[in-house]
């Protein structure tokens, strides 16, 4: 376990626009899942923020557990559980139900099956009417929203060709065929946005 927490910039600059969604969309009770969850600020953040919610980080990265087993212990909370290991392209995920899951800058640093694989794994422990919030950069039917996200794409495309900026239009398609919906985009500091999914059908 390493002896210092990285904490990033931008988690810390961004942590309390997406709380301020998450407390309209989010249920009063139950175990919010988050996937891919980096170094863990979100999170343990929104854990300290919402002692009604369970909280359950997970990750797939060794580094990133190490860091998140790290913080959870720093954290001294409650309701923030020690991190599982979650790859969203394997069956069963290690949480059986939750009341809502929160992923955050996964997609544009994954191939396009990782977003195939989060719609389906969500859709197998979400119930009914259940909360799917998705942040980061995203096009905006067809259209980057602002010059820097469109170099960003292109950036992310000359790193690895299964990567890149998703379109909110493309991701509709998706989770329709998931048993989900978009509820509602909310546009967000630095040319992000957060997207709240409902869980609307068994798919």
């Amino acid at each position: 376990m390493p002896h210092e927490i990285v904490d990033w910039p931008a988690p810390e600059r961004n942590k309390d626009p997406i709380l301020d969604v998450l407390r309209r969309v989010l249920p009063a009770s139950g175990v919010l899942l988050e996937v891919a969850s980096g170094t863990g600020q979100h999170i343990a953040h929104f854990a300290a923020q919402l002692p009604g919610l369970v909280f359950q980080p997970s990750d797939v990265s060794d580094e990133h557990l190490e860091q998140l087993q790290a913080r959870v212990a720093r954290s001294k909370l409650e309701n923030l559980l020690m991190p599982v290991r979650l790859d969203v392209s394997a069956r069963p995920w290690p949480t059986v139900e939750c009341a809502a899951i929160y992923c955050a800058n996964m997609m544009h640093i994954a191939p396009w099956q990782a977003t195939l694989d989060l719609f389906a794994g969500a859709a197998e422990v979400l119930p009914v009417g259940a909360p799917l919030v998705t942040y980061g950069p995203y096009a905006n039917r067809g259209e980057h929203v602002s010059e820097s996200n469109a170099a960003f794409d292109q950036s992310l495309r000359g790193r690895n060709a299964e990567w890149g900026v998703r379109d909110i239009a493309e991701l509709e398609q998706l989770a329709e065929k998931c048993g989900f919906v978009l509820e509602e985009q909310v546009a967000m500091p630095a040319n992000n946005f957060t997207l709240i999914w409902r869980r609307a059908s068994l798919g």
